[in-house]
């Protein structure tokens, strides 16, 4: 498949790299294609650095995974008609450090993925990626066997696409129901980012347990 990357951060590198080792052709979207770590991080990979507007329209599939506060922006670069029809995976976090203390700029009956859901109509949009740090996003090794990663969207079949890109980066995907559990998403985020800092550790993740 062709794949999108919206954001050069880490999340975003580290997904494009997961998706290229898979063998899919990858274009990472940035405001800065030139930079020399970026074209260190494309020829080690194998993708491509591009504009946000070039990975938009080349990408089946786009993962959006710039900063919160970018996320406007980047929808407005990228060009909101390269997103219709398509699966978006939203891997964002809403978080705000403006007063020195972790919070959720989005909170209540509103969530990171509805706000994306509500710029992007015609876009199918599935919260995912956004419960664990990219260390652990492609191939976690973790004791217990493989994490879990919940999801949520409208669109049966862009879930399904989310489900099987998870499962081929290590994952098993558990569907929560419609983007409106982003909500949720959003907080077990925020027990993640917690955790992480209280630990010093970056390397856990989620797991369902059932019987």
């Amino acid at each position: 498949m062709n794949i999108g990357i919206l954001g050069s951060g880490d999340v975003g590198r580290t997904l494009g790299a997961g998706f290229a080792a898979g063998g899919h052709d990858v274009r990472l979207g940035t405001r800065s294609p030139d930079r020399d770590d970026l074209q260190t991080w494309a020829s080690d990979t194998g993708a491509t650095v591009t504009t946000f507007n070039d990975a938009a329209a080349f990408g089946h599939i786009l993962v959006l995974a710039v900063g919160w506060d970018g996320v406007e922006n980047a929808i407005r670069l990228a060009g909101r008609d390269h997103f219709a029809g398509k699966t978006i995976l939203d891997a964002t976090n809403p978080l705000d450090f403006s007063d020195g203390t972790l919070r959720l700029a989005v909170h209540g009956e509103d969530s990171s993925g509805e706000r994306v859901q509500a710029w992007l109509p015609d876009a199918h949009i599935v919260k995912c990626f956004n419960t664990v740090g990219a260390d652990q996003m492609v191939n976690p090794e973790l004791e217990g066997g493989p994490p879990t990663m919940f999801i949520a969207g409208n669109d049966d079949g862009a879930k399904k696409t989310a489900a099987e890109v998870l499962d081929a980066f290590g994952w098993e995907a558990v569907d929560l129901g419609g983007i409106e559990m982003s909500r949720h998403l959003d907080a077990l985020a925020i027990i993640w980012i917690t955790h992480a800092m209280r630990a010093k550790s970056r390397n856990h993740a989620f797991k369902l347990l059932t019987d």
